[in-house]
C-alpha cells in the first residue's frame, strides 16, 4: 500500500471516529436533556387545624407518572411513609398509622405528571418537611407544610370619662398576611389605626388593631381578621355594656 493510500485510510477512520464520538455526545446529553424534573412548591404550604391541604409536585416535563411508584415521606416519622403510590394503588401496609384514610394522590392526573398529594383534615402534629421521590427516575424534592392555630383576642385598653374605649385585638398564626376590620353592632365599618403585623420565624404572621370607640347604653363591636387568598375569616365579638366589658 503506498503512502498516500495509508493516509487516505487513516483519514476516514479518524472521521468516522470523530462522527462516532460526536453521535455519542449527542445521545448522551439528549439521555440527560429528557431526564424530567420533580419540581415541588417552593412557599411553604399553610394550613389550619381542620382544613385540607395540597402539598403540590410535578414532573418537568410533564411525562406520565401513571404506571410509575410515588413516594411521599416525612422523614422523622415511624414509619416514615405518608402515602406510597404502587401499581395503581396505596400501600396501606406500610404507610403511617397517623394518615389513615387522610390522604390521596390526583390519580387522573398522574399522566400528566401531577404527583401532587392532598392531605385531609390537617392536624397540628402534620407539620413538618415532607419529600416526594420517584425510584424510577430517581429524583426527588421536598415541600413544606406549617399548621398554625388561629386565634383572636380582644381586650379593653383604656376608658376614659369622655365615655371612649379603647379596643386592642390581636391575631397570630397566619400565612399569608391576613386584613383586619372592625365593625360596629350593624355590621358597619370602624375607622381603626394603622394595623401592626409582626412575621415570626416560623413565617406565620401577627396583627394588632387598635379602635376607639363611644360607649352607649348597649352595644357590640366585632375585630375580623381575614386572608382573602385562602378564603379564611377569623372573628370575635365583644359587648359594651353601660361601664362594664363582656
Amino acid at each position: 500500500m503506498e503512502s498516500s493510500d495509508r493516509v487516505s485510510v487513516s483519514a476516514v477512520t479518524a472521521l468516522f471516529l470523530h462522527h462516532m464520538f460526536i453521535h455519542l455526545m449527542l445521545s448522551y446529553e439528549a439521555h440527560f436533556a429528557e431526564q424530567p424534573q420533580l419540581i415541588c412548591s417552593h412557599q411553604p404550604n399553610i394550613a389550619q387545624p381542620g382544613d385540607d391541604v395540597i402539598l403540590s409536585c410535578r414532573l418537568d416535563p410533564p411525562i406520565s407518572a401513571s404506571s410509575e411508584t410515588v413516594e411521599w415521606t416525612r422523614p422523622g416519622l415511624d414509619p416514615e411513609y405518608v402515602h406510597v403510590h404502587q401499581d395503581g394503588r396505596l400501600l396501606h401496609q406500610i404507610q403511617n398509622p397517623s394518615y389513615s384514610r387522610r390522604t390521596r394522590l390526583f390519580v387522573d392526573e398522574l399522566e400528566h405528571g401531577n404527583v401532587s398529594m392532598k392531605i385531609f383534615k390537617v392536624k397540628l402534629s402534620d407539620e413538618g418537611t415532607y419529600r416526594c421521590f420517584i425510584p424510577s427516575v430517581q429524583k426527588e424534592a421536598s415541600v413544606q407544610l406549617l399548621v398554625g392555630s388561629v386565634s383572636v383576642t380582644v381586650i379593653e385598653e383604656t376608658s376614659g370619662e369622655s365615655g371612649e374605649v379603647v379596643l386592642d385585638c390581636k391575631s397570630k398564626g397566619w400565612y399569608p398576611e391576613p386584613e383586619v376590620l372592625w365593625l360596629d353592632g350593624e355590621g358597619n365599618l370602624l375607622s381603626a389605626g394603622p394595623t401592626e403585623t409582626v412575621r415570626g420565624p416560623d413565617d406565620l404572621y401577627t396583627v394588632s388593631s387598635r379602635v376607639t370607640v363611644e360607649k352607649r347604653h348597649s352595644n357590640s363591636f366585632t375585630c375580623r381578621v381575614q386572608q382573602n387568598k385562602t378564603n379564611q375569616t377569623r372573628e370575635r365579638t365583644i359587648y359594651l355594656l353601660g361601664k362594664k366589658l363582656y
